[in-house]
């Protein structure tokens, strides 16, 4: 997470201000650097840094404190992004390419969300008032029909359902919840979307040809 939006650096800037080659700092000053300050994507391949508290290390002073608790302006990227979601890291990439959710914007190479966005978003799913349904812009075109209309899990469900024939339907969308991100409860209304009125064979023809 990007706290209230605060200035960021990578580790090639930071060799560059240090004025080495960023494999010389790579092997000679990033070990320590690590030590003292965190990146703020953790989980991610990509390695970006406050830039406050990178700049006290390489001047010698106390590294500051990033700001406590939540923001509206914090960036988030797509796994935060989902955990806020209820939904994989997948499908918030699948949500931004369709227009069901903002492109974001990019950071380092990370794409990044603002908190506030995500939680209309989640206070406002597809269908739901203000924000939900449509991708701005669009809001004159017709009805959804039905509240996951568009919805890439729909694939996912009425695939599950025409290879789990007799499988329980909570079964089901808990072994999806799992594997995909998202709550049971969720995963039982868009397998019961995805089979409703062709039956759960149809359904995936269906999806499938889309």
């Amino acid at each position: 997470m990007l706290p209230r939006s605060r200035p960021v650096i990578n580790e090639a800037d930071l060799a560059r201000q240090a004025g080495v080659p960023i494999a010389t700092w790579r092997w000679r000053d990033a070990p320590g650097f690590r030590q003292r300050v965190a990146s703020l994507f953790p989980n991610s391949r990509i390695l970006i840094y406050d830039h406050a508290q990178a700049r006290a290390y390489l001047n010698g002073l106390s590294i500051p404190a990033l700001p406590a608790g939540e923001h509206p302006e914090d960036l988030l990227n797509d796994k935060e992004t989902a955990a806020l979601l209820g939904v994989a890291a997948s499908t918030v990439r699948a949500y931004a390419t369709q227009g069901y959710l903002s492109a974001g914007t990019t950071v380092y190479s990370v794409r990044v969300w603002p908190r506030h966005d995500i939680e209309e978003r989640r206070n406002n799913p597809p269908g739901q008032g203000k924000g939900g349904g449509r991708p701005p812009g669009k809001g004159k075109g017709p009805r959804k029909a039905h509240a996951y209309e568009g919805d890439p899990r729909l694939h996912t469900a009425a695939a599950a359902l025409s290879t789990a024939e007799n499988a329980p339907r909570g079964h089901l969308a808990a072994a999806l919840a799992h594997q995909h991100g998202g709550s049971t409860r969720t995963w039982e209304r868009i397998l019961a979307q995805a089979g409703r009125a062709t039956g759960p064979a149809s359904a995936a023809r269906r999806f499938a040809s889309d």
